[in-house]
């Protein structure tokens, strides 16, 4: 059953993000990452809203992968954790999707597994992130075994992840892509290393495949940043009514345990989400909603079906109003930083009891 609260997506807002990703980088292809229902706003929909401008789609699993075949996506498709066994290798191969190869195993099965046709691989370095993937140096020995391998396609692209790309003045930036250099410089085959932060931040990670992510929703990707400031749109707004509106003194306690007392007489306005529904219960007072009339601050605890705000300051608030939580009027990552979280914790947490809109018209 679904709730009040709704989320109101942009789909002109995803295909405007992605402009920005290619005209920051008009020389590298663009592999869409969707993974996540991407980043909470359902993995069909946006992967129909960008199939006519994007050069592919990247995904967490093969499981993702195969909806996007099944439901008819023909672009290239990349499994960013690979395979697992060879049951999935199979498939994959089957279905022409592209797997990220970042483990002995999964070359073993690369060269054990019977296949009905080669696989596209992407093979994944290390260059400092500490994660997945071989150590670069190993890059020479781990491409040459790939190219001997009958059940490889082509050229493997040559990948890495940057830890720190949304501060962009960091050493280790620097140092990852020496060291990614350092190891590939003399390899063929394509490469791929920037995701959002890099796509904006660092010119120099740009690479033949570019990996936008919580960009293309409309979110900064920069560790301090306003997506207003690189012209970003948010795509998801999430809103919720108010549904009850009422007067408590000076002394009077708001919401669960009683964390919050009020200083004056207060106008408390109670909204129709909650922490099931995806709101984060964690989120101190003060973290701002937006109303018609202005911005009003959280005040005591969220529940599960339920938030309360300070209406004090906006007296011509009423019952019915709409609330946005975030997206058009207020950034998430604003909203992220009062919470003391960041935007893909917020985006990715909201639930499926939430009502989705597609709202038409061009991006603004």
């Amino acid at each position: 059953m679904k709730r009040a609260a709704t989320a109101r997506l942009r789909p002109a807002a995803l295909v405007h993000n992605l402009g920005i990703a290619r005209r920051a980088a008009p020389r590298s292809r663009v592999m869409a990452v969707i993974k996540a229902e991407a980043y909470g706003h359902g993995l069909l929909r946006v992967a129909d809203a960008l199939a006519p401008h994007t050069d592919g789609f990247a995904v967490s699993c093969l499981e993702e992968a195969f909806a996007l075949r099944n439901a008819g996506h023909a672009l290239p498709l990349l499994a960013l954790q690979g395979f697992r066994d060879g049951h999935e290798l199979v498939h994959a191969a089957r279905q022409g999707i592209a797997v990220a190869v970042h483990d002995p195993v999964q070359l073993r099965l690369l060269e054990t597994t019977p296949l009905p046709r080669p696989v596209r691989v992407w093979l994944k370095l290390d260059s400092g992130m500490g994660r997945l993937g071989f150590p670069a140096e190993d890059a020479f020995v781990r491409l040459r075994a790939l190219q001997n391998c009958a059940n490889v396609a082509a050229s493997p692209v040559l990948m890495t992840h940057l830890a720190c790309a949304d501060e962009p003045g960091r050493a280790e930036n620097a140092a990852q892509l020496a060291r990614f250099e350092a190891a590939t410089r003399d390899l063929p085959g394509e490469r791929s290393l920037a995701n959002s932060a890099a796509i904006l931040g660092l010119p120099r990670a740009h690479g033949d495949w570019n990996r936008p992510g919580i960009l293309l929703y409309g979110a900064s990707p920069m560790a301090d940043g306003d997506a207003r400031r690189h012209g970003l749109q948010p795509v998801m707004t999430l809103q919720a009514p108010l549904v009850a509106v009422h007067g408590l003194a000076p002394g009077d306690a708001v919401g669960y345990g009683a964390t919050f007392r009020c200083r004056r007489p207060t106008r408390v306005g109670v909204v129709a989400i909650g922490y099931a529904d995806g709101y984060p219960r964690h989120v101190p007072s003060g973290v701002p909603v937006c109303l018609p009339q202005g911005r009003a601050p959280l005040i005591g605890r969220v529940s599960m079906d339920l938030i309360t705000i300070d209406l004090t300051e906006l007296p011509g608030a009423a019952v019915g109003d709409p609330v946005t939580l975030w997206g058009e009027g207020l950034p998430v990552e604003e909203v992220a930083r009062a919470a003391e979280t960041i935007s893909y914790d917020l985006l990715c947490a909201v639930a499926g009891r939430v009502r989705v809109e597609e709202v038409a018209g061009d991006a603004h």
